[in-house]
């Protein structure tokens, strides 16, 4: 299967204010080991074997680099879900998508989410539980979804096949806002899942099982065999722990 990876790395309206502290443009820029994150995150795709690449990005030195390491640029559209809406229309799928901040990004883990999809899974999303990421990286402050089954954490990592891909980037765009308030989300699919999730008592792939039938597609929960999949850089503490972890590999 031939798999075309997108590397989300657009800027905010008014710009990131990380990058800027730390004086560079556009935070895929930042440079983590004196290298830009960008530059590690297309090395670890093509080190997986991804043969075609895009970069979302605006004109400038992102998309500039981004073509000198050999990826394809795609402009992009109004926040994550519209942009991977706008590669999807000019690619289709299988489409595996990240972004630019997943600076740690190894390609074992794409081939994971690669092998471990099932094979009538039309969305897969690779996601780390806590216990896992607490071994990885002990301290790490991360946003968790909080589920009977563990508590979880997104690792920037999703698969999308087939046309019925579309429906979930489409609901992607309506819950966009909430990612962080997941009970708004599950509050979508009925009050009967809302009073389970509030109880403790709905799973991960329960939710993710109903999302799927609400919208017309099976998505997929592949967890991460390694908890630091989890870790992008979002802050000064992410970018402190991600270089002592590549200063001690």
């Amino acid at each position: 299967m031939s798999v075309t990876a997108l590397v989300l790395a657009g800027s905010r309206p008014g710009g990131d204010p990380f990058a800027a502290e730390l004086g560079v443009t556009h935070k895929a820029l930042i440079p983590v080991g004196g290298t830009p994150m960008l530059v590690r995150v297309v090395g670890a795709l093509q080190a997986a074997g991804m043969e075609r690449i895009l970069v979302s990005c605006d004109p400038g030195p992102v998309a500039d680099i981004a073509r000198e390491l050999g990826a394809e640029v795609i402009a992009p559209a109004t926040g994550p879900s519209g942009s991977v809406l706008a590669a999807l229309d000019a690619v289709g799928t299988p489409l595996l998508v990240t972004t630019a901040d997943h600076a740690l990004l190894r390609p074992a883990w794409v081939r994971q989410l690669l092998d471990d999809t099932p094979a009538d899974g039309d969305v897969a999303i690779m996601l780390a539980e806590r216990r896992a990421i607490e071994r990885a990286l002990p301290g790490s402050r991360r946003t968790y979804l909080r589920f009977a089954d563990g508590h979880w954490s997104g690792c920037n990592l999703f698969l999308l096949r087939g046309s019925a891909a579309r429906a979930a980037v489409m609901e992607w765009t309506r819950v966009e806002a909430d990612r962080k308030r997941p009970w708004r989300i599950v509050a979508r699919l009925g009050p009967g899942l809302l009073l389970r999730y509030l109880a403790g008592r709905l799973t991960l792939a329960g939710a993710l099982d109903r999302l799927g039938r609400r919208i017309g597609c099976r998505v997929a929960l592949v967890p991460a065999t390694d908890g630091l999949a989890a870790v992008d850089v979002d802050k000064a503490a992410d970018l402190r722990d991600v270089e002592r972890l590549l200063a001690g590999r």
